[in-house]
C-alpha cells in the first residue's frame, strides 16, 4: 500500500471534493440539498478534481459517490427553467477549460462531456458508488468509470428525453457497449427509471450492495494494494479492446508484459507473495495522455 500522505482536493466551486489516502481517491459530488444537480459550477469542478486526480502518480483507485440522498440527479431543474427563458446558463469562468494543456484529449470535448469524460482519462481504476437518483447526466458521470456498484433501490435514467434533450456526455457510445444497442435505444427514447436490482441485471451496473460507497471503498482498497504498474496497464488493454483490431490488441499485450515483467513492482509483488507479506509498491509518474 501506499505511504503517501493523506490529502485533499477540493474544487474551485465547492461542488466536488477528493479525499485521498492509502491510494485511493474517494471524490464525492457535494451539493446534497439539490440531489447533486448539475449546475456550471459542478461541471466545472468535476473536470478540476478529476484532473488533479489523474496527475497524482500515487492515486492507484479512484471511488465516485455522491453526498446526501443520491448519486446525482442529472442537471439542476434552475438549467431547464433558463432553456425556457431563453438565457444563457453558462458561465466560462466556471467551466475550468483553462486548465487543459492544448494537447489534451478532452479539449475538443463540450463542458459536460469533459466533466464526464475526464474520469475515463483517469489510469487508475474508477468506480462509481451510486445510490438514490442517478438521472441524465448523472448516469453519464457513472457511464464513464470502469465499475458500478449501485445500492438495490437506486433509480438510474436515461432522463433526457424527457427533457427533449439526447444524451451528451458519452452517453450514446458508452450505453451500448454496456447493455447492447436495442435496450440501450429503449433506455433513451423512453426514459424509463429502472432500479439497481434491474440495472445490475441488464449490465448497465456491475454489482448490487446495500452500501454501495463502503463496497466500492473496499475494492478500491484491494485494487491500490495490487502492482500499480499491471492494474493500470491491464486497464488500459481492456479500454482498447473496444476500438482497436485483434491483432493490435495482441501486440499491446505484448508491449505491456515486456515492460512490466521482471520491473522492480513486479518482482515486488513476486517477493511479497513468497514471503507471505503485504507488498511495498513504489508509485511512478503518470506520463501524460497516457490513455487514449
Amino acid at each position: 500500500m501506499t505511504g503517501a500522505e493523506a490529502s485533499t482536493l477540493t474544487g474551485a466551486g465547492g461542488t466536488v471534493y477528493a479525499e485521498i489516502a492509502g491510494g485511493v481517491a474517494d471524490v464525492r459530488l457535494n451539493r446534497p440539498e439539490k440531489l447533486n444537480a448539475l449546475n456550471a459550477a459542478m461541471f466545472g469542478d468535476l473536470l478540476e478534481v478529476g484532473l488533479a486526480v489523474r496527475a497524482r502518480p500515487e492515486v492507484r483507485a479512484v471511488v465516485l459517490s455522491g453526498e446526501g440522498r443520491g448519486f446525482c440527479a442529472g442537471l439542476d431543474y434552475s438549467v431547464f427553467s433558463a432553456m425556457v427563458d431563453g438565457a444563457d446558463w453558462r458561465d466560462p469562468d466556471l467551466e475550468r477549460g483553462d486548465l487543459l494543456d492544448p494537447g489534451d484529449q478532452l479539449v475538443e470535448l463540450s463542458r459536460g462531456q469533459r466533466a464526464a469524460c475526464v474520469w475515463g482519462t483517469v489510469a487508475a481504476p474508477v468506480i462509481a458508488a451510486v445510490h438514490g437518483p442517478a438521472f441524465g447526466g448523472g448516469l453519464q458521470v457513472a457511464l464513464n468509470t470502469d465499475i458500478r456498484i449501485v445500492a438495490p433501490e437506486a433509480t438510474l435514467s436515461v432522463a433526457e428525453v424527457r427533457w427533449g434533450l439526447v444524451p451528451d456526455m458519452a452517453g450514446t457510445q458508452l450505453l451500448p457497449r454496456l447493455v447492447g444497442m436495442d435496450r440501450a435505444m429503449e433506455l433513451t427514447l423512453t426514459g424509463q427509471v429502472i432500479t439497481g436490482e434491474e440495472a445490475a441485471r441488464i449490465g448497465l451496473a456491475t454489482r448490487t450492495a446495500d452500501d454501495p460507497r463502503a463496497a466500492a471503498l473496499e475494492l478500491a482498497r484491494e485494487i491500490a494494494g495490487r502492482n500499480p504498474d499491471a492494474v493500470r496497464a491491464a486497464k488500459s488493454l481492456l479500454d482498447s479492446a473496444w476500438h482497436v483490431a485483434f491483432g493490435d490488441g495482441l501486440a499491446a499485450e505484448r508491449r505491456a508484459m515486456s515492460r512490466i515483467a521482471t520491473s522492480p513492482n513486479q518482482r515486488e509483488a513476486v517477493r511479497a507473495r513468497l514471503e507471505r507479506r503485504s507488498p511495498v509498491f513504489t508509485d511512478s509518474p503518470i506520463p501524460p495522455f497516457e490513455r487514449s
